[in-house]
């Protein structure tokens, strides 16, 4: 089952200008090693417009444990999180 990691202050932008938030998402695995992946959905409110619709991207890594991915996803820049949002379209 589906956790959120982490939700972010930034948001990226399509290129019609419709805004999304960005979360990270991890699931655990048989194995105990955790996977996770990146989450856009779009951004209800001021500037946000709502458009659009959900993208996720393919696993984007695989760690060890939870707070090994927690740890992962703390350390993302936004121009990742901009590479990743093209990746997921």
């Amino acid at each position: 089952m589906a956790e959120l990691i982490q939700r972010y202050e930034n948001r990226v932008e399509d290129d019609a200008g419709a805004s999304y938030e960005v979360c990270v998402y991890g699931a655990a695995r048989e194995d105990g090693t955790w996977e996770g992946w990146i989450e856009f959905r779009p951004a209800a409110g001021a500037g946000g417009g709502g458009g659009g619709s959900a993208r996720r991207t393919e696993r984007e890594t695989s760690q060890p444990n939870r707070e090994a991915l927690r740890y992962w996803a703390s350390g993302l820049e936004p121009i990742y999180l901009e590479g990743a949002f093209a990746r997921a379209r």
